[in-house]
């Protein structure tokens, strides 16, 4: 890896991370390569990497949206996906349900 980090990084700063996510990008190094490198799990550099995507896409925007109008939308979206989730597991247990009536006759 080119970053110029020794391997014991001890506070990963916005700007480290933004190094590893653009080498990452560039094809330098892999996630799974950085893992091991840096000890850190695949799941944590995924979304360093997806917290840049999206906010490279804010910045190409020809109206970005500011930081708070972000986070509102992201969390109406996870809302919204919890919502559905709440809604098949209650549809889920009624079927359940109703399968246990109709073997118990």
């Amino acid at each position: 890896m080119s970053i110029t980090m020794d391997g014991k990084v001890k506070r990963w700063t916005a700007k480290r991370q933004s190094a590893l996510v653009i080498e990452i990008i560039q094809g330098k190094t892999s996630v799974s390569e950085a893992s091991r490198s840096y000890d850190l799990s695949p799941s944590e550099i995924e979304g360093w990497v997806e917290d840049a995507k999206r906010g490279m896409e804010n910045s190409l925007r020809a109206n970005p949206l500011d930081i708070h109008a972000q986070y509102e939308k992201q969390l109406k979206d996870l809302q919204e996906a919890y919502g559905e989730a709440t809604l098949e597991l209650r549809a889920r247990k009624k079927l359940q349900a109703l399968m246990e009536r109709e073997d118990d006759n």
